[in-house]
């Protein structure tokens, strides 16, 4: 049995529909889809770059901030060490001062003890003569 002329039509029209479809809508469709693919591709490559450069910039910038660090920290080392130094040296010449200060002091007391041993031995004197003359009546030669 042959099939009708109908089923023939059918399957013409279903080919013809499929190579329409297929040159008409599927193709561009397609042609479309692997552009996109191509740029979603170019996109990613170009945000891996983006991504690798700015890695490599973090990775410059935290470098340079870390020898900033040290030449600071190095800056700050020799302004306490120059500053120890000047107190050192401040301390030892307040300490001379101080010493000078006190020698003199001493010797000062020690001459004026010396004066007051003098002036006490004479007052002991001019009192011890003063005794005398009131308990004799006279004076002690």
């Amino acid at each position: 049995m042959l099939p009708s002329l109908a089923v023939f039509w059918v399957v013409l029209i279903v080919l013809l529909l499929a190579f329409v479809l297929g040159r008409g809508l599927f193709g561009p469709l397609n042609r479309v889809m692997r552009q996109r693919e191509a740029a979603i591709r170019s996109a990613q490559e170009l945000a891996q770059a983006s991504a690798n450069r700015a890695r490599e910039a973090a990775e410059q910038f935290e470098q340079r901030t870390k020898a900033a660090q040290a030449e600071l920290f190095r800056e700050m080392d020799e302004n306490r060490k120059r500053a120890n130094e000047k107190r050192a040296a401040i301390m030892a010449e307040t300490r001379r001062d101080v010493d000078a200060q006190v020698a003199e002091a001493s010797g000062r007391l020690k001459a004026q003890a010396g004066e007051a041993r003098v002036q006490l031995e004479r007052d002991a004197d001019a009192l011890g003569d003063a005794i005398v003359e009131r308990v004799l009546g006279r004076k002690a030669s």
